[in-house]
């Protein structure tokens, strides 16, 4: 199997995570969930909004990298001030990239290092984690499985909340937390075991449970039956050729 055909696969099994959320907007951030969504919104489920990266909401996904003459097919205006009502509203569900995450499904971004005061290599900061995970549902894309981005313990930095009911805000429980799915170069991960234990929910083709595990900080909940990530199907490679005509998904694997 090429790099290509698995992060087409890849793509593919991410486009589901927004499959049942209706009239939300979707937020892909990083070629691979942008993809994603944007393959969501035109074959899987069709009431998905989508920006164009810009200020306008797209009645059809952007195409990613140089347009060479596409013009977006903008529908009203979608600056910042209304991204925030859909944040607030629980009307958002963002698919990002974490550095770190940890068993709780807490992420990082901020820095990496035990000492908070002088990091080993400082990063972004929480940028607009924290808002996002107490607002709306949000998926994780990972493009190299490994213990250094699936921790054990804690994350380095709590940047956005998950499982964890000893950071919980005042007044919040388990179940306002929202945290769907995980999308790495092995695997499908979500939350569904017991307690918000991770749960592996499919295999990619040639990969084991055990290689999963092994790549893993943290234990995860093995059902009895794990099926292989299916396969993309020819409208679907088609659809990815169209909205990504410059092949940039081809290196987003790490």
């Amino acid at each position: 199997m090429t790099e290509t055909t698995l992060v087409d696969r890849v793509i593919c099994a991410a486009a589901q995570a927004w499959k049942d959320d209706g009239e939300v907007l979707a937020t892909g951030i990083g070629v691979v969930a942008r993809l994603a969504a944007s393959l969501c919104m035109v074959s899987i489920n069709t009431d998905l909004m989508m920006t164009d990266s810009e200020a306008w909401l797209v009645s059809e996904p952007v195409p990613v990298g140089p347009r060479k003459g596409y013009v977006p097919q903008r529908e009203t205006w979608m600056g910042f001030s209304r991204i925030f009502d859909n944040v607030w509203g629980g009307k958002r569900h963002a698919m990002v990239g974490p550095t770190q995450i940890d068993r709780f499904g807490q992420a990082n971004i901020s820095m990496v290092g035990a000492d908070y005061d002088k990091p080993k290599s400082m990063m972004l900061g929480v940028r607009g984690f924290p808002g996002n995970s107490i607002n709306h549902a949000n998926s994780f894309f990972v493009p190299n499985h490994s213990t250094k981005v699936l921790v054990s313990g804690e994350v380095d930095m709590v940047a956005s909340v998950g499982y964890n009911p000893a950071r919980l805000a005042r007044g919040w429980s388990l179940d306002e937390i929202d945290i769907r799915c995980i999308f790495t170069n092995l695997c499908v991960l979500d939350f569904g075991g017991p307690a918000h234990q991770a749960r592996l929910v499919s295999l990619h083709p040639g990969v084991t449970a055990a290689q999963v595990q092994e790549a893993t900080g943290f234990p995860l909940h093995l059902p009895d039956h794990i099926p292989q990530t299916p396969d993309p199907t020819p409208a679907q490679l088609a659809l990815l050729a169209r909205l990504d005509p410059h092949n940039l998904r081809a290196s987003a694997l790490g």
